[in-house]
């Protein structure tokens, strides 16, 4: 049977192949499109395998990145359950990875070797509210915070009690990282059944802002101690305790922490006080002076000569509230 280049509406042997092989290839075609598909998003999920090295718990491994030949902690819930060293796994989305190479250095890695696992996952569990309040942090900090707060919690169970006079000034000179560090309460009293004070807290506040700035724990505590100088100098010459809780002494403590934090990032300020509060508030001038010299010893930092006025300029704001405090009674 002939038939015309356009077969029109018959229904012929010819149309029906023609038809059937289109078919075939378009099947074949959306195959293909799905299983390329699939394979780029495997790609962009970028989950990679990993090898355990060491099993910490049920909610913790050591593994090896068998792309990179680098070995992380990995912490997650039910990560470790049941696996074997040297399994091969395949890392879940949820989990917290730290690189060993990068996060620690030999002394961390000692501290990881004698510190219990559960306290890296406590530790994990803070960062991970610091990062819900401050958005990127420096998670390097896992190890030294997880060993401070195991050798807190040694200390309680021991009935030992620490004191730091520096307390009230970390709670507000650091109000938002102590406020996230106050979390760890509820959460070791959950986990472990202890108590922790105000003071430890305040410990573990240093710890997170070290984690957000890059300032040590070590400058963080020489800048609060530097501000309780200024504070008992203050108290000394006007005869009455300053109210930590006052505006004035916000407003110094706070003038302080980004006075640091400019030095820091090599900001600066645009006017001079200098001049006009060391003719008009000489003894303000002088502590402000001497206060910058013991902050740039501790911090090892270069403060500009112009914030010596400015906070003169707050401590006698704190040396007048206090006067006026005093006229009061």
């Amino acid at each position: 049977m002939k038939h015309s280049i356009d077969c029109g509406k018959c229904y012929c042997p010819h149309q029906l192949s023609t038809e059937k092989n289109e078919r075939t290839v378009q099947v074949r075609f959306t195959f293909w499109q799905y299983f390329d598909t699939l394979l780029s998003e495997n790609k962009n999920r970028g989950n990679v395998m990993y090898r355990v090295s060491k099993v910490l718990n049920n909610n913790g491994v050591i593994a090896i990145n068998m792309e990179e030949n680098i070995e992380y902690v990995l912490l997650g819930k039910g990560i470790g359950f049941g696996k074997k060293i040297s399994q091969r796994f395949e890392a879940p989305d949820n989990c917290t990875r730290y690189s060993l190479k990068e996060d620690t250095s030999q002394k961390h890695n000692i501290e990881l070797k004698v510190c219990t696992p559960e306290y890296l996952e406590i530790a994990d569990e803070i960062l991970q509210k610091a990062e819900m309040k401050f958005g990127t942090i420096d998670r390097r900090i896992l190890f030294p915070l997880a060993d401070h707060i195991s050798f807190a919690a040694d200390r309680i169970l021991s009935g030992e009690q620490i004191s730091n006079p520096l307390t009230e000034d970390i709670r507000v000179l650091f109000h938002s990282e102590y406020e996230v560090a106050s979390q760890l309460k509820e959460i070791l009293q959950k986990r472990l059944g202890i108590e922790i004070d105000a003071h430890e807290i305040g410990y573990v506040a240093l710890h997170i802002h070290s984690a957000i700035e890059d300032e040590s724990v070590s400058a963080a505590m020489q800048m609060a101690g530097a501000i309780r100088e200024c504070v008992q100098v203050l108290e000394r010459e006007s005869g009455k305790k300053i109210d930590v809780m006052s505006l004035a002494y916000n407003r110094l403590m706070n003038h302080v922490k980004y006075m640091v934090m400019r030095a820091v990032r090599g900001e600066s300020i645009k006017l001079d006080m200098n001049e006009y509060m060391e003719e008009k508030h000489p003894e303000s001038f002088a502590l402000a002076a001497a206060i910058c010299e013991k902050i740039e010893r501790g911090c090892k930092i270069r403060l500009e000569k112009m914030e010596v006025g400015y906070l003169a300029m707050h401590i006698e704001r704190v040396y007048l509230d206090t006067l006026g405090a005093q006229n009061e009674e």
